[in-house]
């Protein structure tokens, strides 16, 4: 009998029994489930589980947390339940079939555009840079630009095309490399694919909408023609004209003989795939984006053009990942030419800020997680310089919620553009440096317009985002950095810690952020009498406890989860307390992350609490640590009356 057949067979009950589970995996801290009717699991009855930690649901997968044992809990419950594990890949696969319509396509539009998103960055940042050296007139009263007074800046900015402008103007190329990528079919095809979209021999997608019908190259078949019109920046021709060239393919290699499936399978997929593409995607793509143009034109004429802005300050950003935004250039021409000025640019910077103050809530909420942040920060400076791909492709779809509370602020700074009037006197300078475009009388409107299309995604994002618990130190603060990591490499970086035993110990890192305070002014007898011995304390400003050294982990309390002792290689001893009290919480709210013997780093974290519901138990939940033993360590000198950031600054010096 295994140390969790019990907690297992209650699982399954509760669970909905075997005949309610599709698929079941596990990762390093949590089962993961595929429920066929996900309403009969008991969620209540799961977490009164003495192994289980909690549960939630993400991408139609029923998590339940169970912590560092969760292999063995696994393997226990695969016998009971006799259920054959698959791996996540299978899970996740499985999951679609608890996703709506539009969580599916969500979902899929994530994977294909995953792997472009290190270009997709530079391209924004550069694209964002050269807005500000080549879009906006801040020398001579106003009238020209860095690259207009300067040969250098005219060089750079030009240079600077190939990294930056390229990405988006090949785009269609990756984008159709990373739909046969991620449906397993030729690359190859793909690529040459993507490129004849964007073929040279075309009319360049940017000059379509200031061109003549009549100017329009064009193939002449004699019966019929076709637009020689090109794609660049296009999402939605390249999404489709991909997944035609997958279709086809595993058509034609499904029905082809093997011994000349080489020579028909690519031939005859890619040249259909490619008429395909021209002779209909292509125009459908175009016709939906007239009928959106002329919707625009007549929305801003009309007496309801505070309900046309808010609907176009709402849904412009999905307009931007099917590359139809570009339409509008021809729009806020027209209106420039004939009134002086366009209402429709204010807006279209306004939604470019949202998505951007929606991806620095995240960056707030995400502040420990380093590896997301190396996608959140570069996406959010070219967000707010008016390039908003990365940021939306990035991050804000990739979390759902993000991209919908950008789309929400864009909706109400577009009706106070509108509604005030706020014209641009040109376009293109997106984001914040847009007010720079905007007519003298109206910066200060756009301004305040600015100032609400900042605060309301970002206050609603870190809200939703707190109550979805990331960055909240609960169990998917830094998820994927935790899923990644295998079992192997953690006990590298643990033999690679024990190398550092022969170092003496010199300081004590700041377990969390926060204000430090000496021992005597916590609000609790036995800690402020030094009674369990001295140390310092701290206010939290996060959620996660860290080891402040190198040490072994000596012991976890097992049902509370509130408190941990450390045994540092110097022989010192130390106990680190979560609140004042926090005991009786029994453990609600509290993830621990080690066991007892496990070998921890300065820096890695040992228990996740939630700041929120200790509040709401009525306890401090200042964090305590204690020196229970001083071992062969010298005099030390505790560092307080100041703020600290967890791994970064010092609580105790050791001479």
């Amino acid at each position: 009998m295994g140390k969790f057949t019990g907690d297992s067979k209650k699982l399954l009950e509760y669970v909905g029994g075997r005949e309610n589970i599709a698929a079941v995996s596990h990762c390093v801290t949590r089962m993961r489930f595929v429920l066929n009717d996900p309403s009969k699991a008991d969620t209540e009855a799961i977490e009164s589980l003495s192994s289980a930690k909690g549960t939630f649901t993400q991408a139609g997968q029923f998590q339940v947390i169970i912590g560092n044992e969760v292999s063995t809990f696994y393997n226990d419950f695969a016998e009971v339940a006799g259920i054959e594990g698959v791996s996540k890949e299978a899970v996740k696969k499985a999951a679609m079939q608890n996703q709506t319509l539009i969580q599916r396509i969500m979902s899929s539009l994530a994977e294909i555009f995953a792997p472009l998103i290190p270009a997709i960055i530079v391209g924004g940042l550069i694209l964002g840079f050269r807005n500000i050296i080549g879009e906006i007139a801040l020398f001579d009263g106003g009238t020209k630009t860095l690259t207009q007074i300067s040969v250098f800046w005219a060089g750079i900015n030009s240079f600077l095309w190939l990294i930056g402008e390229a990405v988006f103007h090949f785009l269609p190329v990756c984008i159709v490399w990373s739909i046969t990528k991620k449906m397993g079919t030729t690359q190859a095809l793909g690529i040459v694919l993507g490129i004849t979209l964007v073929s040279p021999q075309l009319l360049n997608a940017y000059s379509v909408a200031t061109t003549a019908a009549a100017e329009i190259p064009k193939w002449n078949f004699g019966l019929f023609q076709v637009d020689m019109i090109g794609y660049q920046a296009q999402v939605l021709p390249a999404v489709l004209a991909g997944f035609t060239l997958v279709y086809l393919e595993r058509f034609f290699r499904k029905i082809c003989p093997a011994m000349i499936s080489m020579i028909v399978v690519p031939f005859c997929s890619l040249l259909i795939s490619v008429a395909v593409a021209h002779g209909i995607l292509g125009p459908i793509g175009w016709k939906i984006g007239a009928v959106i143009s002329d919707c625009v034109n007549a929305g801003l004429t009309s007496p309801f053009k505070g309900v046309f802005a808010g609907i176009f300050g709402f849904f412009y950003a999905p307009l931007v990942i099917t590359g139809l935004h570009h339409m509008s250039n021809a729009i806020d021409l027209q209106l420039i030419a004939d009134f002086g000025g366009t209402t429709l640019w204010p807006m279209i910077a306004l939604s470019n800020i949202a998505q951007g103050s929606a991806v620095l809530a995240m960056i707030l909420l995400q502040k420990n997680d380093a590896k997301a942040k190396e996608v959140s920060v570069p996406a959010c400076i070219s967000c707010y310089l008016g390039v908003t791909e990365p940021a939306m492709f990035g991050v804000n779809l990739k979390y759902g919620f993000p991209f919908i509370c950008g789309m929400a602020g864009s909706a109400v700074g577009a009706v106070l553009s509108v509604v005030s009037g706020i014209k641009a006197n040109a376009i293109g300078v997106g984001g914040i440096p847009g007010i720079l475009s905007i007519q003298p009388q109206y910066m200060g409107l756009f301004a305040a317009a600015m100032g609400l299309v900042i605060l309301i995604p970002f206050c609603l994002t870190y809200a939703i985002g707190r109550k979805k618990g990331i960055g909240g130190g609960l169990e998917n603060q830094n998820e994927a950095s935790r899923e990644n990591r295998s079992e192997a490499g953690h006990e590298a970086s643990r033999e690679e810690g024990k190398d550092s035993a022969s170092q003496p110990i010199r300081e004590l890192k700041a377990y969390v952020s926060g204000e430090v305070i000496p021992m005597e002014d916590i609000p609790d007898q036995v800690f402020a009498s030094r009674a369990l011995g001295d140390g310092v304390a701290i206010k939290p400003e996060d959620g996660v406890l860290r080891a402040p050294a190198d040490a072994m982990v000596a012991v976890v309390m097992e049902e509370s989860l509130h408190a941990c002792g450390l045994v540092l290689d110097n022989g010192m001893e130390l106990l680190l307390h979560i609140g004042l009290d926090t005991v009786e919480m029994k453990g609600d709210g509290f993830r621990a992350f080690v066991k007892p013997g496990d070998r921890v780093r300065a820096g890695e974290e040992l228990i996740a609490f939630d700041r929120e519901k200790i509040a709401g138990a009525g306890h401090s939940d200042m964090v305590i640590m204690v020196l229970t033993n001083s071992g062969n360590s010298g005099a030390i000198s505790w560092q307080t009356g100041r703020r600290v950031r967890a791994l970064a600054d010092t609580v105790a010096r050791i001479d």
